[in-house]
């Protein structure tokens, strides 16, 4: 394991208000989920800080070194699926793919349905009419969270093809490696959570882990949602905006210690849409299927979008289920949502890990 460290930024966050036309319980409701809206900024190039071993129950200390039991394949050649989060493609996690190919490894970018390639742009929003881009209706809207782990599982079958595979999500990903480990346990060597949702049968889905009280600091854009979440299905945002105080929020959301221009790249390629229907919908790998899996969290220390102590209560209630198979946590104790600018320090916590199958 790497032990190079950068430091990553700070936990100054200033509330920022903004445009938006989302209005009622239901666009609070809503909005206390957006916590994965930054799961859809683990760009090309992002990742996390410097790696150093968290102390207590479930981790183990990155100075001592050592591996899940059972491993079976140490640090050879494997195939890692990212899957990235709301908002977002797979093209945005192309930085760790690149990384973990200089090492020796295959790596899978996953776009899930409507989104990176197949992304569906608002005609409003390319011509920035806000007050239209309020109502134009979205095919996002009929999205479940059964499409994107139908999604993930077929890459995975893929991969399976060629050896092991190690499944990683990040933020709204983690939804779709619950689902798909518990659905295909034995395709799988190891799945990670990278400042990622992982539900437990206490919070069984993203509303319910955002509705948490170790979730109460989290940021949340509602002044800059655009129209009503309820009547269109999706949360929108317009990434495009030219207000001075909707930018300010959208980066410490995301990347607040970023140079501005590694900022508008970002913006760049963030997508307007992403659907309401999955945030509420169910995410609970059991003990015998996706509990069988070896796991590794890479954990964000300064995560306002995913707070350290949601993380820490999904990692603690995992390990709860399946005490015979905790989580190995890798600890990034100076990263926001995103990590820092250097994609490689992502992906050497991920060639670290070790394979193995229970």
């Amino acid at each position: 394991m790497t032990k190079r460290e950068k430091n990553d930024g700070t936990d100054a966050v200033r509330p920022v208000t903004g445009a938006g036309a989302a209005s009622g319980a239901t666009r609070r409701r809503v909005l206390r989920t957006f916590s994965l809206a930054g799961g859809g900024a683990a760009l090309a190039g992002s990742a996390g800080a410097g790696v150093a071993g968290a102390s207590g129950t479930g981790r183990r200390d990155e100075q001592q070194g050592g591996h899940p039991a059972g491993s079976r394949s140490g640090h050879g050649p494997r195939t890692y699926v990212l899957v990235h989060g709301t908002h977002s493609a797979g093209g945005h996690l192309a930085g760790i793919a690149r990384e973990l190919q200089r090492r020796g490894h295959r790596a899978v970018t996953v776009d899930q349905p409507m989104h990176g390639t197949e992304a569906f742009v608002p005609e409003a929003y390319q011509r920035q009419d806000l007050r239209a881009l309020a109502t134009e209706p979205s095919p996002l809207a009929e999205l479940t969270l059964d499409d994107y782990a139908r999604r993930v599982e077929g890459h995975v079958r893929d991969a399976a093809r060629h050896g092991p595979v190690v499944l990683v999500g990040h933020s709204m990903g983690g939804t779709s490696v619950s689902r798909v480990a518990d659905a295909v346990p034995r395709l799988l060597d190891r799945i990670c959570y990278f400042a990622a949702f992982c539900p437990s049968r206490a919070m069984p889905s993203l509303e319910a882990c955002m509705s948490s009280p170790e979730a109460a600091d989290a940021m949340d854009p509602d002044e800059q949602v655009i129209g009503d979440p309820e009547k269109l299905g999706v949360i929108r945002l317009n990434w495009r905006t030219g207000s001075a105080k909707d930018l300010a929020l959208f980066k410490e959301m995301v990347c607040a210690d970023y140079p501005d221009a590694a900022f508008r790249r970002i913006l760049g390629l963030m997508q307007t849409d992403e659907c309401v229907r999955a945030y509420g919908e169910r995410a609970v790998g059991r003990a015998h299927t996706w509990g069988r899996v070896p796991r590794t969290y890479l954990r964000t220390g300064r995560d306002r979008l995913v707070p350290p102590a949601l993380q820490d209560r999904m990692i603690a209630e995992a390990d709860e289920l399946t005490p015979h198979n905790r989580f190995d946590v890798r600890d990034f104790p100076r990263a926001s949502h995103m990590g820092p600018p250097d994609p490689g320090l992502v992906a050497d916590a991920l060639h670290e890990v070790r394979l193995g199958r229970r």
